[in-house]
């Protein structure tokens, strides 16, 4: 199962991403642990400047803009496949 952080305060863009994280995983029936997470000591944890970020399986893959979602999607499965790979 991949876990999900997207980072960001209350930010149209911020929300946004996270919108499109669900959008994209209920469209390929992808199950996922999606969090938001707004504490900028968590996010300065992960050594996220500029938000929206996207951090999968704990690797950052997107600070500072959106992503489309088709990226969201190939950043998905590449996950998903490698989390089988290690199983």
């Amino acid at each position: 199962m991949l876990t999900i952080r997207v980072f960001g305060g209350d930010c149209p863009n911020c929300n946004q991403l996270e919108k499109m994280c669900f959008n994209v995983l209920a469209y390929n029936s992808m199950d996922a642990d999606v969090q938001k997470i707004t504490d900028i000591k968590k996010i300065a944890e992960y050594g996220i400047m500029h938000t929206p970020a996207l951090v999968i399986n704990n690797k950052v893959y997107c600070s500072g803009k959106l992503p489309t979602e088709k990226d969201l999607f190939r950043w998905f499965r590449l996950n998903l496949i490698e989390s089988c790979n290690l199983q």
